[in-house]
């Protein structure tokens, strides 16, 4: 166990110094720099101010040696000040790291839950009329585009019925749970929607895979009622796949959901991000982009404990010579 978690956690280091490198050197072939967005919002600016300005922030060296010296700051603990907020970092990541973490976190939470359990339901009884239903609803769930979604319930339910707000977040000044949890119901909706068909249609074909195996006939033929055949046999087999998907997605509670985000006006990691790499950010852009990495290998590591849990066959090893 132990050679195993430090083989991971050294191969997850190398691969966010490669994602770091990697992202650093493709914002830095991006056109222009911050000096020539200065430059353009401030006409009266000399060309010996502009090469002053990037003399003074490393921007006349080249990438690799400017990457040499940010990566020198990060090891030290400096994460380096955002230029688009005129803040450090880490004010900024915080606040935009706990809307999103509650965004999509409530909605990852749903949309595991609702998916599970419809695809479990249906594979119960495959090509049935419950069956074609779930999988109705779940290719709908996948075809409606996220944006289209999100602008309909916006029109049917801020607009029309007036009833739930367009955008934006709670504010302190909010009374009562509610004053604030009403800014979420869109959001959740748009994005569990979005996610609930795909967790369904991997459950679905995992478990009438799982369903069709040697074991589960031997278990009905034990006389086992379907009940505890299809919970207490076949699901934890079934789980192992979903678990991969499962993983992913957990990655991706750190990294936003930039339309989502964008169109309900919701101050997340994945508008903030864009924000960075649009404008040249490059420290923000970086460490918020690096730390989504960071989770994503996390919930890989996760998604390895859990296949343990789930199938006691497999055991965590590291590399043997």
């Amino acid at each position: 166990m132990i050679t195993y978690t430090s083989s991971r956690l050294f191969q997850a280091a190398m691969v966010l110094l490669i994602m770091s490198f990697v992202i650093y050197g493709l914002m830095g072939l991006m056109p222009g720099d911050p000096v020539d967005i200065l430059i353009s919002s401030d006409p009266d600016i000399t060309a010996e101010d502009a090469a002053r300005l990037r003399s003074l922030y490393g921007l006349d060296q080249p990438i690799s040696a400017r990457y040499l010296n940010w990566l020198s700051a990060l090891s030290g603990g400096d994460l380096g000040f955002s230029r688009i907020h005129s803040k450090p970092v880490l004010d900024v990541l915080l606040p935009a790291l706990g809307a999103t973490t509650l965004l999509l976190g409530i909605s990852f939470v749903l949309s595991v839950v609702l998916g599970l359990s419809a695809g479990i339901w249906a594979a119960s009884k495959p090509n049935s009329t419950r069956d074609y239903t779930v999988n109705f609803v779940a290719f709908a769930g996948i075809s409606v585009p996220p944006f289209w979604l999100a602008i309909l319930l916006i029109l049917l339910f801020s607009v029309v019925w007036g009833v739930l707000p367009a955008g934006g977040m709670g504010t302190a000044q909010a009374t009562g749970i509610w004053g604030n949890a009403k800014y979420l119901v869109l959001p959740v909706i748009s994005l569990t929607i979005a996610s609930v068909g795909s967790h369904t249609r991997y459950m679905r074909a995992a478990m009438i895979e799982t369903l069709r195996q040697d074991y589960i006939r031997t278990a009905h033929a034990k006389g086992l009622s379907p009940r505890q055949v299809l919970i207490g046999h076949a699901l934890r087999n079934a789980l192992l796949p979903v678990t991969t998907i499962v993983a992913l997605d957990f990655g991706a509670l750190f990294s936003g959901a930039l339309i989502t985000e964008t169109i309900f006006a919701y101050p997340g990691m994945g508008k903030m991000i864009f924000d960075a790499i649009m404008g040249n950010d490059f420290n923000l852009a970086l460490v918020a982009l690096l730390f989504a990495t960071c989770m994503t290998l996390a919930g890989n590591m996760l998604a390895d404990g859990a296949y343990v849990l789930l199938d006691p066959r497999i055991k965590l090893q590291g590399r043997r010579t």
